[in-house]
């Protein structure tokens, strides 16, 4: 799964801090950065990085490890101290690699060898800064924007769709809303909505999967007191309910076929008749609906009527899945946190580093819904201000990684392969010495070392089934 590509994330204007002793260094880095849209502020040692970020509070660090006084992975550490979501990308010599890679065990960003590529140094600092981008939604006090104010959102892939959702909603027309479970339509059917001039009016929405058949029909459409044994008194449907307004119709590709031929009739009518009602009622409807099936192939299974799939998609919007707007990730992952720290009573801060970088690259089959329950699994969790990794990947269910030392690794390796060998020449210690090319001696000792019987190798062996089940639990 790739990371954000550079292009993808509109991250120029960001501030940035570059710390290089070399002044020739320094002044060609931020050059190219600031050659490529980013304000950049330069000093020459970790001390002045510091002081620097008392001023001023950058969106990223770029810095040496090969400092005067102060090197930059105890800059780091400083930085992560006080500054726990500020991403810091390394520049290190060869001779430097190993620290280099411990500190991002710790959690610098990434590092970058000397001579560096520059396209690979822009694209390292623009992942970086979508992985740190701030939690900010558009401000719903009267702007342009209040329409969307639900929807935090600043991929292109979004930006098209909402320019498309705003266009239609000056107009009456029937929408479509298409898209996987979880991805946010009845979000978009709210935004619709409220950019329509239907606004002030009633927003219903109605989940027809969700409903049993026998009740759908009243919940919609409403019915009469005595209408049926339970109808104890007159009931609005729904339609009445959003009269002047939206009614969504979401899971519309679960409506069972009875019902959808009679809500082709509301629809071609712009009325509607309550169970047990002499006459219809009028009703003024917006009709968005929303479905993660695939309409086209249940008209063609004779499960979805071609007359009401055309009444429905006059115009057809598709969200796209949350992991075609990974920007979109750590906005919403720092916005959702912000919500639930409140509900759970917590003061929590936000996600270290590589927290949010495992959020980023996630597969999210789920989408925003999936997100959201990771997010309420760690804010339940945390025990500190800044939601770790480790729970992140618990919240994913991200397997645990054994990780052996080099004299486990090579313990078990040795024993496997002495197993083997044992088993290939059924226990014949000769044959097995050959093919390992040790003398016999030197491989009874390695037998001994780690406690294998020949005897139980061979063929005819009662042992071998029992022996082969203690070397499993063994290992």
């Amino acid at each position: 799964m790739s990371d954000p590509k550079p292009n993808d994330i509109p991250a120029k204007g960001a501030r940035l801090l570059v710390v290089d002793d070399d002044p020739d260094m320094l002044r060609l880095l931020s050059m190219r950065l600031n050659s490529a849209g980013y304000q950049v502020t330069a000093v020459t040692s970790a001390e002045s990085a510091l002081t620097q970020l008392e001023i001023e509070h950058p969106q990223l660090v770029l810095s040496d490890v090969r400092l005067p006084g102060r090197d930059g992975l105890a800059l780091f550490d400083e930085i992560r101290k006080h500054h726990p979501t500020l991403p810091v990308i390394l520049l290190t010599a060869h001779g430097t690699i190993p620290d280099a890679v411990e500190a991002t065990a710790r959690g610098v960003f990434t590092y970058l060898t000397k001579p560096y590529d520059a396209r690979e140094l822009l694209e390292k600092i623009s992942q970086a800064l979508a992985l740190g981008a701030p939690s900010t939604t558009p401000s719903g006090n009267g702007s342009d924007e209040s329409w969307r104010s639900e929807i935090v959102s600043r991929s292109s892939r979004m930006a098209e769709v909402l320019a498309e959702a705003r266009m239609i909603a000056k107009s009456d027309a029937s929408v479509l809303l298409r898209g996987d479970s979880g991805a946010g339509k009845e979000l978009l059917a709210r935004a619709i909505h409220k950019a329509s001039a239907r606004a002030e009016k009633p927003f219903v929405a109605v989940n027809c999967g969700a409903i049993p058949e026998a009740l759908l029909e009243s919940e919609l459409f409403g019915h009469m007191k005595g209408a049926f044994t339970d109808a104890h008194a007159n009931h609005k449907g729904l339609f009445q309910q959003a009269d002047g307004g939206t009614l969504l119709l979401d899971e519309i590709g679960d409506m069972p076929p009875a019902l959808q031929v009679k809500l082709l009739r509301v629809l071609q009518e712009h009325a509607v008749r309550p169970l047990g009602a002499a006459q219809s009622i009028a009703v003024d409807v917006r009709i968005v609906s929303a479905t993660h099936r695939d309409l086209d192939a249940a008209m063609e299974a004779g499960q979805f009527r071609e007359d009401l799939y055309y009444r429905l998609n006059v115009v057809t919007l598709t969200l796209p899945p949350l992991s075609a707007r990974r920007e979109d990730i750590p906005l919403l992952a720092n916005h959702f946190l912000q919500r639930l720290s409140t509900k759970y009573g917590k003061r929590l801060s936000g996600f270290a580093p590589e927290a949010l970088k495992a959020l980023t690259t996630a597969s999210w089959p789920g989408n925003v819904r999936q997100l959201f329950n990771v997010v309420e699994q760690v804010c339940a969790l945390s025990s500190s201000p800044l939601i770790p990794l480790a729970l992140v990947q618990r919240a994913l269910r991200v397997p645990s990684v054994e990780v052996q030392t080099y004299a486990d690794a090579k313990q078990r390796f040795e024993r496997d392969y002495l197993v083997g060998l044992l088993k290939l020449t059924d226990g014949n210690v000769a044959d097995a010495a050959r093919l390992a090319d040790r003398n016999r001696t030197e491989f009874y000792r390695l037998l001994q070392k780690h406690e294998l019987t020949p005897g139980h190798f061979k063929a005819d062996s009662p042992s071998i089934a029992a022996d082969a089940v203690a070397e499993e639990r063994r290992k």
